[in-house]
């Protein structure tokens, strides 16, 4: 069964962003799948295990942006 959470992230403006924001993601132990989405400013991210907001976090602003909270 996997967790899936999207996420609102603020500063994404292109291709170049959503890759940053992906491979940072990616890394995050127990994650299967990323999708950012510059346009919408959301990160959609599924994971095997639950997803711990602050690693999540950690990570976008290790790439550079700022994730906000969980989209409704």
């Amino acid at each position: 069964m996997s967790n899936t959470i999207t996420y609102s992230v603020t500063g994404m403006s292109c291709g170049h962003c959503e890759k940053s924001v992906s491979t940072e993601v990616s890394a995050i132990p127990g994650v299967t799948e990323v999708a950012a989405d510059a346009k919408a400013g959301t990160v959609t991210v599924s994971s095997a295990d639950p997803l711990d907001d602050a690693r999540v976090r950690a990570a976008v602003d290790e790439a550079g942006y700022e994730l906000v909270g969980r989209s409704a």
